[in-house]
Protein backbone atom coordinates (compact mmCIF):
# COMPACT_ATOMS: atom_id res chain seq x y z
CA UNK A 1 0.00 0.00 0.00
CA UNK A 2 1.67 3.45 -1.33
CA UNK A 3 2.17 6.20 1.73
CA UNK A 4 -1.21 8.10 2.53
CA UNK A 5 -1.25 11.58 1.54
CA UNK A 6 -0.73 14.43 4.13
CA UNK A 7 -4.96 14.86 3.79
CA UNK A 8 -4.84 11.90 6.42
CA UNK A 9 -3.90 14.35 8.95
CA UNK A 10 -7.19 16.24 8.83
CA UNK A 11 -8.32 18.68 6.86
CA UNK A 12 -10.06 22.42 6.95
CA UNK A 13 -12.91 22.95 9.17
CA UNK A 14 -14.45 23.92 6.23
CA UNK A 15 -14.62 20.48 4.52
CA UNK A 16 -17.98 18.24 3.47
CA UNK A 17 -19.45 15.74 5.58
CA UNK A 18 -18.75 13.91 2.08
CA UNK A 19 -15.11 14.43 2.66
CA UNK A 20 -15.21 13.61 6.08
CA UNK A 21 -16.83 10.63 6.28
CA UNK A 22 -14.23 9.39 3.52
CA UNK A 23 -11.28 10.65 5.72
CA UNK A 24 -13.09 8.46 8.53
CA UNK A 25 -13.04 5.17 5.96
CA UNK A 26 -9.52 5.88 5.18
CA UNK A 27 -8.50 5.57 9.65
CA UNK A 28 -10.99 2.35 9.87
CA UNK A 29 -9.04 1.01 7.04
CA UNK A 30 -5.64 1.83 8.36
CA UNK A 31 -6.54 0.53 11.61
CA UNK A 32 -7.88 -2.63 10.67
CA UNK A 33 -5.10 -2.97 8.57
CA UNK A 34 -2.50 -2.43 11.30
CA UNK A 35 -4.95 -4.81 13.65
CA UNK A 36 -4.41 -7.27 11.37
CA UNK A 37 -0.80 -7.13 11.50
CA UNK A 38 -0.24 -6.59 15.11
CA UNK A 39 -2.78 -9.78 15.71
CA UNK A 40 -0.29 -12.06 13.43
CA UNK A 41 2.29 -11.80 15.53
CA UNK A 42 0.64 -13.07 18.91
CA UNK A 43 -2.88 -13.97 18.05
CA UNK A 44 -3.55 -15.73 21.83
CA UNK A 45 -1.93 -12.62 23.43
CA UNK A 46 -3.74 -10.36 21.59
CA UNK A 47 -7.65 -11.45 21.87
CA UNK A 48 -6.84 -11.29 25.51
CA UNK A 49 -5.57 -8.16 25.72
CA UNK A 50 -7.33 -6.26 23.27
CA UNK A 51 -10.99 -7.17 24.62
CA UNK A 52 -10.31 -4.40 26.93
CA UNK A 53 -9.02 -1.35 24.40
CA UNK A 54 -11.40 0.12 21.91
CA UNK A 55 -10.65 2.19 19.09
CA UNK A 56 -11.81 5.87 18.97
CA UNK A 57 -10.88 7.52 16.06
CA UNK A 58 -7.97 9.35 14.30
CA UNK A 59 -7.29 12.61 14.59
CA UNK A 60 -4.24 15.06 12.85
CA UNK A 61 -1.75 12.10 13.20
CA UNK A 62 -3.55 11.04 16.75
CA UNK A 63 -4.60 7.31 17.63
CA UNK A 64 -7.61 7.90 20.23
CA UNK A 65 -7.87 4.27 22.42
CA UNK A 66 -9.68 3.51 25.66
CA UNK A 67 -8.67 1.46 28.14
CA UNK A 68 -11.00 -0.84 30.76
CA UNK A 69 -7.82 -0.13 33.36
CA UNK A 70 -4.97 1.35 34.16
CA UNK A 71 -3.48 -2.38 33.83
CA UNK A 72 -4.63 -2.90 30.73
CA UNK A 73 -3.41 0.44 28.89
CA UNK A 74 0.07 -0.07 30.58
CA UNK A 75 -0.05 -3.90 29.16
CA UNK A 76 -0.86 -2.94 25.82
CA UNK A 77 1.12 0.14 26.09
CA UNK A 78 4.44 -1.67 26.22
CA UNK A 79 4.00 -5.03 24.69
CA UNK A 80 1.50 -4.49 21.51
CA UNK A 81 1.74 -0.75 20.47
CA UNK A 82 5.30 -0.47 19.41
CA UNK A 83 4.43 -2.92 16.77
CA UNK A 84 1.03 -1.51 15.66
CA UNK A 85 2.60 2.18 15.72
CA UNK A 86 5.37 1.12 13.44
CA UNK A 87 3.02 -0.59 11.32
CA UNK A 88 0.98 3.22 10.94
CA UNK A 89 4.36 4.86 10.73
CA UNK A 90 5.39 2.70 8.09
CA UNK A 91 1.84 3.02 5.82
CA UNK A 92 1.64 7.05 6.10
CA UNK A 93 5.22 8.33 6.48
CA UNK A 94 4.07 10.41 9.29
CA UNK A 95 4.93 10.46 13.05
CA UNK A 96 1.90 8.58 14.61
CA UNK A 97 1.15 9.59 18.73
CA UNK A 98 -1.41 7.95 20.88
CA UNK A 99 -3.69 9.04 23.36
CA UNK A 100 -5.04 7.18 25.82
CA UNK A 101 -8.31 7.25 27.72
CA UNK A 102 -8.96 4.72 30.85
CA UNK A 103 -12.21 3.75 32.38
CA UNK A 104 -15.91 3.64 31.17
CA UNK A 105 -18.01 1.54 29.00
CA UNK A 106 -16.52 -0.57 25.89
CA UNK A 107 -19.30 -1.08 23.50
CA UNK A 108 -17.15 -1.46 20.76
CA UNK A 109 -13.55 -3.46 21.18
CA UNK A 110 -11.49 -4.13 19.54
CA UNK A 111 -10.91 -8.08 20.59
CA UNK A 112 -14.04 -9.96 21.18
CA UNK A 113 -12.13 -11.73 23.70
CA UNK A 114 -12.39 -15.34 22.90
CA UNK A 115 -10.01 -15.83 25.80
CA UNK A 116 -10.20 -15.76 28.91
CA UNK A 117 -9.88 -12.09 30.07
CA UNK A 118 -5.93 -11.05 31.98
CA UNK A 119 -6.09 -11.74 35.42
CA UNK A 120 -4.00 -9.05 37.41
CA UNK A 121 -1.08 -10.72 39.15
CA UNK A 122 -1.19 -10.57 42.83
CA UNK A 123 1.98 -10.00 44.88
CA UNK A 124 3.95 -12.83 45.77
CA UNK A 125 3.65 -13.43 49.91
CA UNK A 126 6.50 -14.36 51.48
CA UNK A 127 7.07 -16.15 54.53
CA UNK A 128 9.67 -17.62 57.22
CA UNK A 129 9.44 -21.69 57.03
CA UNK A 130 9.86 -23.51 59.93
CA UNK A 131 11.43 -26.67 58.02
CA UNK A 132 15.28 -26.14 56.52
CA UNK A 133 15.32 -25.10 53.03
CA UNK A 134 16.50 -28.37 51.06
CA UNK A 135 19.71 -28.64 49.80
CA UNK A 136 19.88 -27.42 47.01
CA UNK A 137 18.26 -24.26 47.81
CA UNK A 138 20.51 -23.32 50.22
CA UNK A 139 23.45 -20.82 49.50
CA UNK A 140 26.59 -22.23 48.38
CA UNK A 141 29.58 -22.06 50.50
CA UNK A 142 32.78 -20.04 49.96
CA UNK A 143 34.50 -23.06 48.14
CA UNK A 144 31.40 -24.37 46.14
CA UNK A 145 30.08 -20.83 45.10
CA UNK A 146 30.56 -19.72 41.43
CA UNK A 147 31.44 -16.06 40.57
CA UNK A 148 29.52 -15.23 37.52
CA UNK A 149 31.60 -13.71 34.77
CA UNK A 150 31.00 -9.83 34.08
CA UNK A 151 30.40 -9.44 30.78
CA UNK A 152 32.77 -7.26 28.34
CA UNK A 153 31.54 -4.06 26.83
CA UNK A 154 32.00 -4.46 23.50
CA UNK A 155 34.03 -1.67 21.65
CA UNK A 156 36.08 -0.46 24.87
CA UNK A 157 39.65 0.28 24.90
CA UNK A 158 41.32 -1.18 28.03
CA UNK A 159 44.10 1.70 27.76
CA UNK A 160 41.38 4.70 27.79
CA UNK A 161 41.06 5.50 31.47
CA UNK A 162 41.04 8.40 33.75
CA UNK A 163 44.48 7.54 35.13
CA UNK A 164 45.92 7.93 31.74
CA UNK A 165 44.17 11.05 30.78
CA UNK A 166 46.01 14.26 30.65
CA UNK A 167 44.44 17.02 31.92
CA UNK A 168 45.07 20.72 30.97
CA UNK A 169 42.77 23.94 30.62
CA UNK A 170 41.72 23.21 27.07
CA UNK A 171 39.64 19.97 28.70
CA UNK A 172 39.59 20.47 32.38
CA UNK A 173 35.79 21.07 32.28
CA UNK A 174 34.99 18.65 30.25
CA UNK A 175 37.44 15.72 32.53
CA UNK A 176 35.54 17.30 35.63
CA UNK A 177 32.44 16.54 33.83
CA UNK A 178 33.52 12.89 33.46
CA UNK A 179 34.67 12.12 36.66
CA UNK A 180 30.90 13.46 37.77
CA UNK A 181 29.37 11.83 35.57
CA UNK A 182 30.97 8.25 36.76
CA UNK A 183 29.96 8.82 40.30
CA UNK A 184 33.47 10.04 41.65
CA UNK A 185 31.95 13.43 42.94
CA UNK A 186 30.75 16.69 41.80
CA UNK A 187 27.44 17.41 40.23
CA UNK A 188 26.67 14.97 37.72
CA UNK A 189 24.85 16.27 34.65
CA UNK A 190 22.18 14.65 32.58
CA UNK A 191 22.69 14.55 29.32
CA UNK A 192 26.52 15.09 29.28
CA UNK A 193 27.72 16.34 25.86
CA UNK A 194 31.31 16.31 24.75
CA UNK A 195 32.09 18.13 21.55
CA UNK A 196 35.36 18.47 20.05
CA UNK A 197 37.56 18.34 16.98
CA UNK A 198 38.91 14.60 16.13
CA UNK A 199 41.91 13.62 18.21
CA UNK A 200 41.43 15.23 21.36
CA UNK A 201 40.16 12.61 23.88
CA UNK A 202 36.24 12.53 23.85
CA UNK A 203 36.33 9.07 22.96
CA UNK A 204 38.48 8.75 25.73
CA UNK A 205 36.63 10.13 28.37
CA UNK A 206 34.12 7.98 27.18
CA UNK A 207 35.98 4.84 27.37
CA UNK A 208 37.10 6.13 31.17
CA UNK A 209 33.96 6.17 32.89
CA UNK A 210 32.75 3.32 31.45
CA UNK A 211 35.83 1.84 33.40
CA UNK A 212 34.77 4.05 36.37
CA UNK A 213 31.63 2.96 36.41
CA UNK A 214 32.47 -1.00 36.22
CA UNK A 215 34.68 -0.85 38.37
CA UNK A 216 32.46 0.50 40.77
CA UNK A 217 29.12 -1.68 39.77
CA UNK A 218 30.05 -4.89 37.85
CA UNK A 219 26.37 -5.27 37.29
CA UNK A 220 25.83 -1.93 35.90
CA UNK A 221 24.22 -2.47 32.29
CA UNK A 222 26.30 -0.21 29.92
CA UNK A 223 26.18 0.17 26.31
CA UNK A 224 28.94 2.50 23.85
CA UNK A 225 28.42 2.62 21.07
CA UNK A 226 28.68 4.65 17.99
CA UNK A 227 26.14 6.70 16.08
CA UNK A 228 26.97 4.53 12.88
CA UNK A 229 26.43 1.27 14.41
CA UNK A 230 23.02 2.33 16.21
CA UNK A 231 21.78 3.06 13.01
CA UNK A 232 22.86 -0.21 11.87
CA UNK A 233 21.58 -2.06 14.58
CA UNK A 234 18.06 0.01 14.08
CA UNK A 235 17.79 -1.26 10.19
CA UNK A 236 18.68 -4.58 11.34
CA UNK A 237 16.11 -4.86 13.67
CA UNK A 238 13.58 -3.42 11.49
CA UNK A 239 14.50 -5.79 8.89
CA UNK A 240 14.47 -8.92 11.02
CA UNK A 241 10.71 -7.72 12.89
CA UNK A 242 12.86 -7.28 16.21
CA UNK A 243 12.19 -3.85 17.11
CA UNK A 244 10.85 -4.64 20.39
CA UNK A 245 14.31 -5.89 21.63
CA UNK A 246 16.10 -3.02 20.13
CA UNK A 247 14.15 -1.03 22.37
CA UNK A 248 13.97 -2.60 25.19
CA UNK A 249 17.81 -2.79 25.18
CA UNK A 250 18.40 0.99 24.78
CA UNK A 251 15.08 1.67 26.87
CA UNK A 252 14.77 -0.85 29.68
CA UNK A 253 17.98 -2.54 29.95
CA UNK A 254 20.09 0.17 30.25
CA UNK A 255 21.86 2.06 33.24
CA UNK A 256 24.36 3.71 30.96
CA UNK A 257 24.52 4.91 27.98
CA UNK A 258 27.55 6.33 25.15
CA UNK A 259 27.22 7.44 22.39
CA UNK A 260 30.10 8.51 20.16
CA UNK A 261 30.17 10.91 17.47
CA UNK A 262 26.41 11.60 17.28
CA UNK A 263 26.76 13.66 14.36
CA UNK A 264 26.03 11.19 12.23
CA UNK A 265 22.37 10.44 12.79
CA UNK A 266 22.00 13.41 10.17
CA UNK A 267 19.36 13.02 7.82
CA UNK A 268 18.56 9.68 9.35
CA UNK A 269 14.83 10.99 10.58
CA UNK A 270 13.88 7.13 11.65
CA UNK A 271 16.93 6.66 13.75
CA UNK A 272 17.02 10.09 14.95
CA UNK A 273 12.83 9.87 16.14
CA UNK A 274 14.11 6.05 17.86
CA UNK A 275 17.03 7.91 19.90
CA UNK A 276 14.74 10.49 20.82
CA UNK A 277 11.94 7.88 22.44
CA UNK A 278 15.22 6.08 24.21
CA UNK A 279 16.84 9.48 25.43
CA UNK A 280 13.17 10.25 26.39
CA UNK A 281 13.10 7.10 28.47
CA UNK A 282 16.68 6.84 29.54
CA UNK A 283 16.52 10.64 30.96
CA UNK A 284 13.34 10.07 32.88
CA UNK A 285 14.40 6.79 34.68
CA UNK A 286 17.59 8.96 35.84
CA UNK A 287 20.38 7.05 33.61
CA UNK A 288 22.79 9.03 32.73
CA UNK A 289 23.67 9.76 29.35
CA UNK A 290 27.00 10.73 27.61
CA UNK A 291 27.52 12.04 23.61
CA UNK A 292 29.91 13.45 21.63
CA UNK A 293 30.60 15.38 18.87
CA UNK A 294 32.53 17.15 16.26
CA UNK A 295 30.21 20.21 17.07
CA UNK A 296 28.24 22.07 19.40
CA UNK A 297 23.96 20.63 19.58
CA UNK A 298 23.38 24.05 17.61
CA UNK A 299 25.71 23.82 14.65
CA UNK A 300 24.35 19.70 14.12
CA UNK A 301 23.44 19.92 10.39
CA UNK A 302 19.73 18.45 9.54
CA UNK A 303 19.01 16.99 13.46
CA UNK A 304 16.08 17.42 14.97
CA UNK A 305 15.44 20.17 16.32
CA UNK A 306 13.88 18.40 19.81
CA UNK A 307 16.87 16.31 19.62
CA UNK A 308 19.15 19.45 19.43
CA UNK A 309 17.08 20.74 22.53
CA UNK A 310 17.63 18.00 24.71
CA UNK A 311 21.19 17.71 23.78
CA UNK A 312 21.71 21.13 26.15
CA UNK A 313 19.62 20.11 28.65
CA UNK A 314 22.38 18.76 30.84
CA UNK A 315 26.10 20.39 30.49
CA UNK A 316 27.63 21.03 26.89
CA UNK A 317 31.33 20.76 27.20
CA UNK A 318 33.56 21.20 24.55
CA UNK A 319 37.54 20.17 24.31
CA UNK A 320 40.09 22.51 22.51
CA UNK A 321 43.25 21.32 21.24
CA UNK A 322 46.05 20.88 23.71
CA UNK A 323 48.65 23.75 24.67
CA UNK A 324 52.32 23.10 24.30
CA UNK A 325 52.41 22.47 28.13
CA UNK A 326 49.53 19.66 27.69
CA UNK A 327 51.04 18.35 24.54
CA UNK A 328 54.31 17.86 26.55
CA UNK A 329 52.55 16.15 29.66
CA UNK A 330 50.70 14.11 26.77
CA UNK A 331 54.17 12.97 25.59
CA UNK A 332 55.78 12.49 28.40
CA UNK A 333 52.98 10.13 29.90
CA UNK A 334 52.53 8.25 26.91
CA UNK A 335 56.27 7.27 26.72
CA UNK A 336 55.61 6.08 30.28
CA UNK A 337 53.08 4.01 29.48
CA UNK A 338 54.82 2.77 25.93
CA UNK A 339 58.32 2.46 27.99
CA UNK A 340 59.92 4.62 25.52
CA UNK A 341 63.00 6.80 26.39
CA UNK A 342 63.66 9.97 25.28
CA UNK A 343 65.39 13.20 26.53
CA UNK A 344 63.18 16.76 27.37
CA UNK A 345 64.61 18.35 24.68
CA UNK A 346 63.16 15.65 22.01
CA UNK A 347 60.25 15.94 24.22
CA UNK A 348 59.46 19.86 24.02
CA UNK A 349 60.59 20.10 20.05
CA UNK A 350 57.89 17.10 19.42
CA UNK A 351 55.43 19.11 21.27
CA UNK A 352 55.86 22.20 19.31
CA UNK A 353 56.41 20.53 15.70
CA UNK A 354 52.58 18.97 15.80
CA UNK A 355 49.73 21.16 17.30
CA UNK A 356 46.45 19.50 15.66
CA UNK A 357 45.23 16.98 18.07
CA UNK A 358 46.67 14.64 20.60
CA UNK A 359 45.83 11.25 18.49
CA UNK A 360 48.37 12.83 15.78
CA UNK A 361 51.29 13.52 18.53
CA UNK A 362 50.68 10.18 20.20
CA UNK A 363 50.67 8.46 16.52
CA UNK A 364 54.13 10.34 15.90
CA UNK A 365 55.55 9.19 19.34
CA UNK A 366 54.48 5.69 18.24
CA UNK A 367 55.89 5.75 14.46
CA UNK A 368 59.36 7.16 15.78
CA UNK A 369 59.60 4.12 18.77
CA UNK A 370 58.88 1.59 16.46
CA UNK A 371 61.90 3.49 13.61
CA UNK A 372 63.76 3.60 16.52
CA UNK A 373 63.62 0.03 17.52
CA UNK A 374 63.81 -1.66 14.08
CA UNK A 375 67.30 0.77 13.31
CA UNK A 376 68.82 0.50 16.50
CA UNK A 377 68.99 4.25 16.69
CA UNK A 378 68.11 6.23 20.25
CA UNK A 379 65.64 8.87 19.45
CA UNK A 380 67.91 12.10 20.12
CA UNK A 381 66.70 15.50 18.63
CA UNK A 382 68.57 14.49 15.03
CA UNK A 383 66.45 11.96 14.87
CA UNK A 384 63.38 13.28 15.70
CA UNK A 385 63.86 16.39 12.98
CA UNK A 386 65.00 13.85 10.64
CA UNK A 387 61.95 11.70 10.49
CA UNK A 388 59.56 14.60 11.39
CA UNK A 389 60.88 16.52 8.07
CA UNK A 390 60.11 13.13 6.28
CA UNK A 391 57.02 12.31 7.01
CA UNK A 392 55.05 16.01 7.65
CA UNK A 393 53.69 18.44 5.10
CA UNK A 394 55.69 21.25 4.47
CA UNK A 395 54.12 23.95 6.25
CA UNK A 396 56.13 27.05 4.66
CA UNK A 397 52.98 27.96 2.55
CA UNK A 398 50.86 27.80 5.25
CA UNK A 399 49.35 30.83 7.12
CA UNK A 400 50.44 31.33 10.49
CA UNK A 401 48.56 33.44 13.29
CA UNK A 402 50.87 36.77 11.76
CA UNK A 403 49.89 36.16 8.53
CA UNK A 404 46.26 35.91 9.15
CA UNK A 405 46.44 38.78 11.68
CA UNK A 406 48.31 40.94 8.68
CA UNK A 407 45.95 40.29 6.15
CA UNK A 408 42.92 41.06 8.29
CA UNK A 409 44.32 44.35 9.43
CA UNK A 410 44.80 44.95 5.83
CA UNK A 411 41.11 43.97 4.68
CA UNK A 412 39.86 46.31 7.27
CA UNK A 413 42.18 48.96 7.57
CA UNK A 414 44.20 48.94 10.91
CA UNK A 415 47.50 48.24 12.29
CA UNK A 416 48.55 45.04 13.63
CA UNK A 417 49.41 46.73 16.87
CA UNK A 418 45.71 47.01 17.10
CA UNK A 419 44.42 44.00 17.22
CA UNK A 420 46.73 43.16 20.00
CA UNK A 421 46.06 46.14 21.98
CA UNK A 422 43.42 46.94 24.75
CA UNK A 423 41.90 49.20 22.41
CA UNK A 424 38.15 48.22 22.81
CA UNK A 425 36.72 50.35 19.44
CA UNK A 426 33.74 48.73 18.41
CA UNK A 427 35.71 48.64 14.60
CA UNK A 428 39.21 47.28 16.60
CA UNK A 429 37.21 44.80 18.62
CA UNK A 430 35.27 43.17 15.73
CA UNK A 431 38.27 42.89 13.68
CA UNK A 432 39.92 41.24 16.63
CA UNK A 433 37.53 39.09 17.19
CA UNK A 434 37.25 37.85 13.32
CA UNK A 435 40.87 37.65 13.04
CA UNK A 436 40.83 34.75 16.12
CA UNK A 437 37.97 32.75 14.23
CA UNK A 438 39.99 32.74 11.58
CA UNK A 439 43.41 31.58 13.31
CA UNK A 440 41.07 29.10 15.18
CA UNK A 441 39.23 27.81 11.69
CA UNK A 442 42.12 27.63 9.88
CA UNK A 443 45.07 26.70 12.21
CA UNK A 444 43.02 24.56 14.58
CA UNK A 445 45.19 26.42 17.94
CA UNK A 446 44.44 25.94 21.20
CA UNK A 447 42.39 29.33 22.94
CA UNK A 448 45.16 29.54 25.47
CA UNK A 449 47.67 29.86 22.68
CA UNK A 450 45.47 32.42 20.47
CA UNK A 451 44.66 34.25 23.73
CA UNK A 452 48.75 34.39 24.16
CA UNK A 453 48.74 35.67 20.27
CA UNK A 454 46.07 38.45 20.88
CA UNK A 455 47.46 40.66 23.77
CA UNK A 456 47.88 38.17 26.70
CA UNK A 457 44.30 37.55 26.74
CA UNK A 458 42.38 35.05 28.99
CA UNK A 459 41.22 32.01 26.79
CA UNK A 460 37.65 32.47 27.80
CA UNK A 461 37.64 35.63 25.78
CA UNK A 462 39.02 34.23 22.73
CA UNK A 463 36.27 31.71 23.27
CA UNK A 464 33.40 33.89 23.30
CA UNK A 465 35.24 35.77 20.24
CA UNK A 466 35.27 32.81 18.15
CA UNK A 467 31.30 31.94 19.42
CA UNK A 468 29.86 35.37 18.47
CA UNK A 469 31.51 35.04 14.74
CA UNK A 470 30.29 31.74 14.09
CA UNK A 471 26.85 33.18 15.42
CA UNK A 472 27.27 36.05 12.96
CA UNK A 473 28.59 34.46 9.98
CA UNK A 474 25.11 32.35 10.19
CA UNK A 475 22.67 35.18 10.41
CA UNK A 476 24.69 38.69 9.27
CA UNK A 477 25.29 38.88 5.73
CA UNK A 478 27.28 41.18 5.78
CA UNK A 479 29.55 39.20 8.42
CA UNK A 480 29.48 36.75 6.10
CA UNK A 481 30.88 38.36 2.84
CA UNK A 482 33.65 39.89 5.01
CA UNK A 483 34.50 36.02 5.78
CA UNK A 484 34.44 35.01 2.83
CA UNK A 485 36.58 37.63 1.66
CA UNK A 486 39.26 37.33 4.05
CA UNK A 487 39.16 33.17 3.17
CA UNK A 488 39.80 33.54 -0.50
CA UNK A 489 42.68 36.39 0.09
CA UNK A 490 44.33 33.38 2.56
CA UNK A 491 43.76 30.89 0.25
CA UNK A 492 45.25 33.13 -2.71
CA UNK A 493 48.28 33.33 -0.15
CA UNK A 494 48.35 29.69 0.87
Amino acid sequence: MPPVSSEWQGGPDGRSDVGRFEMSEMHESLWNQAIAFTRDKSPASFEQWFSGVQFDGMTDGVVSLRARDEFVREWVDRHFLPTLVDFLRSQTGLSVQVAWTVGGELPHPVSSGATAPPVRPRPLRTSIADEPAPVSARRPSSQMRAVKPVEPIQGLNPKYTFGNFVVGPSNQLAHAAAIASAGGGGRRHNPLFLCGGTGLGKTHLVHAVAHRVRDENPGSRIIYVSAERFVNEFVQALQEGRMNDFRARYRERCDLLLVDDIQFLASKTQTQEEFFHAFNALHQADKQIIVTSDKYPQALERMEERLVSRFSWGLVADIQGPELETRVAILRKKAQLERIEMSDDVVVFLAQSIRSNVRELEGTLIRLAAKSSLLGHAIDMDFARQELAMTSTPRASEAGVDDIQRVVCHHFKLRTSDLVSKDRHKSIAFARHVAMYLCKQRLKCSFPELGRAFGNRDHTTVMSAVKKVENLRESDPEVRAHLEALERKLGAAD
